[in-house]
């Protein structure tokens, strides 16, 4: 009889703010925000720091990249690092549509002013627009040679009119910044000035200022002509063909000035000057206000910086002064000097006197994206607020609002005498800063302790809900002690800290080791403790009862006995039976005691590398071990001997954990995947995963009714045990159909890319699994209704060629027959429902 398992399902995913391989915006109101959160989309209460909705689609496993903002009030989209985009509605938290046609990560999204047309750029150095309404790609824009950083619509015109005009400025890690024209789906123009990446670009809400931002300490801003835009004549395709090849030689003068370039009469971006920032990092995003008053630029260096667009009048008096200043110092200079002087004509406009820096807002971590409040759209809500509200999201995890007050329209920046930057809300409390390292279940099931680096966390795995936050060392290890009232952690600078639930607070300190603890385990009878850590020894504590605060009283840990080893101890566990306890050190192997008396019982070799992860089965009769080595091991606690070596990772194992009453156990390593195996047959049952990131631990539920494991993204994932059963053969027939699918996808891609041209605009479209399978049903219902059609043909050649004898009629395909249509209404059905 063929053995069955029963299926674990992804339940749920917590403990992720914000990732950071995506930006976070505001929403219409400003209320909420919509942030990445690894493979799903998370909406914030910003005010109230709670959750109120997740975006997640179940056929999608890939990260959120980028996130754009529409001007419908309700519609959001989102890249994802597989090249897809999906279009969520934040009223239904669905999803509306799905876009494939880009074959890398997406990297920038913009919607045009009417929310119908989206632009999307990725790593695949294509540019493609899209028709929201229609649901389709429009033209696929190639000229790029790197990644694609940032999308701008120009002009007014709309993309799914060939007849309209409409601009787009993209930019590229290849140094370049293009101009293409949607009417003739061709590039106009090409600023070649930067020397570097080029990270980011804005253009101001009047289409007036076009800013990028590259690796150095400036800003370089551009104008752009909006006349020129209209007069760029495109109706003969070899002059567009001419105008894309030719490259703008608009060129910025060098440290001598001896090297200008006239830009020819058709440009339509012209070089204005460039801004000197207070940083010299790398721009992460650039951003405009609204209202066309604000630039904010955001570097790698912890800084927002927020630039003001002077007024007409404010750079006119700014000129004046001066020319009053020139005029001075032309007097005091003598009259040769002054009548050179003189002779000069007053210097121009350059971007600096329009673009001044206005305020510093300095981030506790590094930043990722930054978005301003829309509601703050025009200067009346400016002014009526008298602040602006900037989202920052943070590399750490962490969700920031600033507020930066603005001065009245009738007072200048020095003269308001406004204050400094504000933190107003913030969004933290619900994961960790840094990676969780360790994870424990309490008996009961019903809480799950993750510690990190600075933080302990106490959670409900069913709700996802953060119970308690604790500060504490840099935790390494960490256990329910009986009662579940009390969390005892092992930290990286040999302490053991114990934290009281309840009182949401640390109520000890205890130095247990010289260095650092890496492991601790609870002994089966619930009365003692044993660490073991990096100065060799393995410590045995026993529990005792201790008064604490009032009349209550606690638990605490008193020193009893040391076993000291000839290495540093990575791991051990005690057996259910509390007969033996297993220790594993540095030098590759484990050794096993009687956990009585403390003699040597066995030792087991046989990894490269060290074990880092231990576990005895629940009857006390196999141990298995994880090692660096990427391999798990399944040892006899009879005679010692190994059963089986599995191969089990790519990539180092980090943790192993037994299913209580069975002989299944789950394994995890740096390939961000989870395992679970049957160490009765050797056969690996599941794969569950993959993560973001690698996987440092995990803990399963009593009899296996959940597996949760903590990740270098941060994020805690549940998955549950179904009643649906699994057949080892199906698992691996399914395993393989994936990989089959994979490398149709690759060769449909292998066979797109051999088969365009070096024209700029192309086809936006993508080979998917599901357009494949989508053509093979038009393929197959063609060949059935051209079937169907020949044989009445036949049938109605024999009634010409003998009246007077009619030949039966041909028997009616059972599909048409079954669903009463004919063989054009069964062609139509089925590319309806495709």
């Amino acid at each position: 009889m063929v053995k069955s398992y029963l299926r674990y399902e992804a339940q749920s995913t917590f403990g992720v703010i914000c990732s950071a391989g995506g930006n976070a915006v505001f929403d219409h109101s400003g209320r909420l925000s919509i942030t990445p959160a690894l493979d799903s989309v998370v909406v914030w209460d910003i005010k109230k720091a709670t959750q109120v909705a997740r975006w997640k689609d179940s056929d999608n496993t890939a990260e959120v990249t980028c996130i754009a903002r529409s001007a419908n009030d309700k519609d959001f989209a989102v890249g994802y690092a597989d090249g897809s985009i999906r279009l969520f509605d934040l009223q239904t938290n669905a999803v509306n549509v799905v876009l494939n046609g880009h074959r890398g990560r997406v990297t920038a999204l913009q919607f045009d002013a009417t929310g119908t047309v989206l632009a999307s750029g990725a790593r695949d150095t294509d540019v493609v627009v899209w028709d929201v309404v229609g649901e389709v790609g429009l033209y696929r824009l190639r000229g790029h040679k790197d990644e694609i950083t940032g999308l701008a619509f120009v002009g007014s015109g709309d993309a799914r009119n060939a007849g309209a005009a409409g601009y787009i400025v993209s930019s590229s890690k290849d140094t370049l910044v293009k101009l293409w024209d949607l009417r003739a789906q061709h590039c106009v123009q090409t600023l070649v000035t930067h020397r570097s990446e080029v990270w980011a670009l804005a253009v101001s809400p009047d289409a007036r200022l076009l800013v990028t931002a590259t690796s150095d300490a400036d800003l370089h801003v551009w104008t752009i002509a909006a006349d020129r835009l209209d007069s760029v004549e495109t109706q003969e395709k070899g002059s567009v063909e001419t105008q894309a090849q030719g490259i703008v030689e608009t060129q910025v003068q060098d440290s001598t000035g001896d090297q200008t370039t006239t830009p020819r009469s058709w440009d339509a971006i012209t070089e204005y000057g460039t801004v000197r920032r207070s940083g010299s990092s790398r721009v992460v995003d650039l951003r405009f206000h609204a209202s066309g008053q604000f630039l904010a630029c955001l570097g790698t260096d912890r800084v927002a910086e927020i630039f003001r667009v002077r007024t007409h009048h404010e750079i006119k008096k700014k000129m004046e002064r001066r020319q009053r200043r020139n005029r001075e110092k032309q007097k005091k200079g003598g009259d040769g000097s002054g009548s050179d002087a003189e002779a000069e004509p007053a210097r121009s406009i350059t971007a600096a006197d329009e673009l001044a820096s206005f305020q510093l807002v300095r981030t506790s971590a590094k930043p990722v994206s930054l978005d301003f409040d829309p509601a703050d759209s025009d200067t009346a809500a400016l002014v009526r607020r008298g602040s602006l509200r900037i989202l920052l999201s943070q590399n750490n995890n962490s969700l920031h609002v600033w507020s930066v007050a603005v001065p009245p329209p009738d007072k200048t920046t020095k003269q308001a005498a406004l204050p400094e930057p504000s933190l107003l809300n913030s969004v933290e409390m619900a994961g960790h800063r840094t990676e969780p390292r360790a994870l424990a279940l309490s008996s009961d099931n019903e809480l799950v302790a993750s510690a990190a680096s600075k933080s302990l966390r106490i959670w409900n795995p069913q709700t996802g809900a953060c119970v308690r936050t604790l500060e504490c060392g840099t935790a390494l290890c960490v256990v329910f002690l009986p009662g579940d009232q009390i969390v005892a952690v092992g930290t990286k600078e040999g302490t053991l800290e114990l934290y009281d639930i309840a009182a949401a607070a640390r109520v000890e300190t205890l130095d247990a080791h010289d260095g650092a603890v890496w492991t601790i385990d609870v002994h089966p009878d619930r009365k003692s403790v044993a660490t073991g850590g990096a100065d060799k020894a393995v410590k045995f504590w026993s529990l005792e009862l201790v008064a604490g605060a009032g009349a209550r009283r606690r638990l605490t840990l008193e020193h009893v006995r040391t076993l000291q080893m000839a290495d540093d101890v990575l791991a051990l566990r005690f057996s259910p039976d509390a007969r033996l306890v297993a220790v594993a050190l540095l030098d590759a192997t484990v050794k096993v005691f009687y956990a009585d008396s403390l003699k040597f019982f066995l030792s087991l070799y046989g990894h490269k590398l060290p074990v880092v992860s231990l576990d005895i089965s629940s009857d006390s009769t196999l141990l298995v071990t994880g090692s660096a080595d990427k391999s798990v091991k399944l040892w006899g606690l009879d005679f010692g001997d190994c059963h089986r070596s599995l191969p089990a990772h790519a990539e180092p194992v980090t943790t192993v954990r037994f299913v209580w009453g069975t002989h299944y156990f789950f394994s995890a390593a740096k390939d961000r995947m989870l395992v679970q195996w049957d160490a009765d047959n050797f056969q690996r049952i599941q794969k569950l995963g993959p993560c973001h990131g690698d996987v440092w631990a995990l803990a399963v539920a009593r009899h296996g009714a959940f597996v949760i494991a903590s990740s270098q993204d941060r994020a805690l994932r549940v998955w549950a045990k179904t009643e649906e059963p699994l057949f080892l053969e199906e698992e691996r027939e399914r395993e393989l159909e994936e990989m089959f699918d994979r490398g149709l996808e690759e060769a449909a891609d292998t066979n797109a890319d051999a088969a365009d041209d070096d024209d700029e605009a192309q086809r936006a479209g993508k080979a998917t699994v599901e357009t494949l399978k989508a053509g093979e049903r038009i393929i197959e219902a063609l060949d059935l209704a051209d079937a169907e059609r020949a044989k009445w043909a036949d049938h109605a050649a024999q009634l010409r060629r003998t009246p007077h004898i009619v030949p039966p009629q041909p028997e009616a395909n059972p599909i048409l027959a079954f669903e009463k249509l004919s063989p054009e209404a069964y062609v139509l059905r089925t590319v309806e429902r495709v």
